[in-house]
């Protein structure tokens, strides 16, 4: 038997050429071959250590056949999901929680401290998943299986550092810098010639597409005009002088994909936008297998609305997103359980970041929870459902490394947001494309859940048998009857409940 063996690996490396020549391994070999034998001696090399070398996306298995032992590992961010239980003595775990689920022996129980914090974030956060004794492992930690006992340890968490000593151009220079050398890489595998991109309105997506080797733009759009980004990604992509694709989302398609995206998910996700990304994936698979996407940036570099807000003194920041108060949340659950703390999956978190500005502590926040909870849940699973795979360029931790070092006032400045990346984008882009307020990936079902053409199934699961042993009838009424008479601000607490109740009939 080898003494190392590769159990498990999902993800992409994308430093492949440099650690094949630094662990003298064969570059003309096949990629999953490649990406076997750099595990393998990487982690011969360095133990689980190898985290500190290897740049990309990744969760992985590696058994030690010296010492027994299994090493189960995820990325620093997150960009790749695990899950795990202990079934019948043995460690079971895949980035796809329904393999953990149907594993025999498992008993499917739902998590109803899972559902009650799920309602207030609105995406599932922590360890914690909606099976009991089902977990995630959280991004930069690895499990150690002995045979007996997961015991699990954290080899990263974000740390921000600010260094005043440069400039923001300066700093734009080393954002500049390190964004080609990543992009460089990608480049560089020539088992994967040809690569599309996603592309909105924004200076993230603009910037990896317009830096990258992409040849080809793909965006969505929507007859709703105060919803559509594709006009303005259209300009981007004739600036730049590459090819532009958009698919248009009609409501009927949008709703008839739900299902299938959440049962996909594997866990219920309030996020409206994962459909959209899913249509947009299968959109793209029709000519390209590698598609480019800038999820990242707004974490890194401090991208949200909430992340300039001045939090009272007492609070604690609970993430970039929460959909429900804990009291809205306690008057629709017919089995509230006061004991669940709706900060307790972000406190220990908060409090080791005391100290720092306000910004740092937000971001280590939102990378640790929000980032991967929702946006690399939505990502990873919807991407990999529809046979496209996703590189993320932007999420490479070597660009977080610079990142964290930039003081919050270049993060800030009078009232762009994410201003030293802009200025590193603007030597890519036209400064309409850099400096352009960001738009968001809103999409119309706000306005199409009122539409009666549309929201019939989703009433059914509203007021359904499943429904009614959950939640209070008349408190659900009387959100739907106040969405229906036009405060559109409750269409996300109505589609989380229904992606609950669906995903709940489509599990149990």
């Amino acid at each position: 038997m080898a003494k190392t063996q590769v159990k498990y690996f999902s993800g992409y490396i994308r430093n492949f050429k440099k650690l094949c020549a630094e662990l003298d391994i064969a570059a003309d070999l096949s990629r999953e071959k490649r990406e076997e034998e750099i595990v393998i001696k990487a982690y011969e090399k360095w133990g689980v250590k190898l985290t500190d070398h290897i740049f990309g996306a990744f969760a992985i298995g590696v058994y030690d056949a010296e010492s027994d032992k299994l090493y189960v590992i995820r990325d620093q961010v997150g960009q790749k999901q695990m899950f795990y239980a202990v079934i019948g003595g043995e460690l079971v775990y895949s980035g796809d929680i329904d393999e953990i689920v149907k594993t025999e022996g498992f008993e499917k129980r739902l998590n109803k401290t899972m559902l009650q914090q799920y309602l207030f974030y609105g995406y599932p956060i922590g360890e914690e998943t909606f099976y009991e004794d089902v977990f995630k492992l959280m991004p930069g930690c690895y499990i150690e299986w002995d045979g007996k006992t997961a015991q699990v340890s954290r080899y990263f968490k974000p740390e921000f550092k600010p260094d005043a000593a440069k400039t923001a151009d300066e700093w734009a220079a080393e954002i500049e810098k390190v964004v080609d050398e990543i992009l460089g890489e990608e480049s560089g595998d020539a088992q994967l010639p040809y690569k599309e991109s996603f592309l909105s309105g924004g200076v993230d997506s603009s910037y990896l597409f317009a830096a990258s080797d992409a040849v080809c733009a793909n965006t969505i759009g929507y007859e709703e005009s105060g919803f559509d980004e594709s006009a303005l990604a259209r300009l981007t992509a004739e600036v730049l002088g590459k090819d532009f694709r958009v698919k248009m989302i009609a409501p009927e398609e949008y709703f008839s994909r739900i299902p299938t995206v959440i049962d996909k998910m594997g866990q219920p996700l309030g996020d409206a936008s994962a459909v959209a990304f899913s249509i947009g994936c299968t959109a793209v698979r029709e000519h390209a297998k590698v598609v480019y996407s800038g999820e990242g940036i707004d974490e890194f570099f401090g991208g949200y609305n909430a992340h300039k807000r001045k939090l009272p003194s007492d609070w604690t920041y609970l993430t970039c997103s929460h959909i429900m108060s804990n009291e809205v949340v306690k008057s629709l659950m017919l089995d509230y359980d006061e004991t669940v703390d709706p900060a307790a999956p972000v406190a220990e978190l908060w409090k080791s970041v005391q100290g720092q500005d306000e910004l740092a502590q937000k971001l280590t926040i939102d990378i640790s929870l929000w980032l991967e909870g929702d946006i690399y849940l939505n990502t990873d699973r919807t991407s990999t459902a529809c046979g496209v795979e996703l590189h993320t360029p932007f999420s490479d931790l070597r660009l977080f490394n610079v990142a964290s070092k930039i003081p919050a006032e270049y993060k800030f400045f009078e009232d762009q947001n994410k201003y030293a990346f802009r200025k590193a984008a603007a030597s890519k882009l036209p400064d309409e494309v850099a400096f352009r307020k960001k738009v968001g990936f809103a999409v119309p079902i706000r306005k199409w859940l009122a539409n009666a053409q549309f929201n019939l199934p989703i009433a059914e699961k509203l007021f359904g048998e499943t429904s009614q042993k959950f939640f209070n009838q008349a408190q659900l009424r009387d959100m739907w009857t106040n969405y229906l008479a036009g405060e559109e601000t409750l269409w996300n607490r109505i589609y989380a409940i229904y992606a609950f109740l669906l995903w709940y009939d489509l599990k149990f």
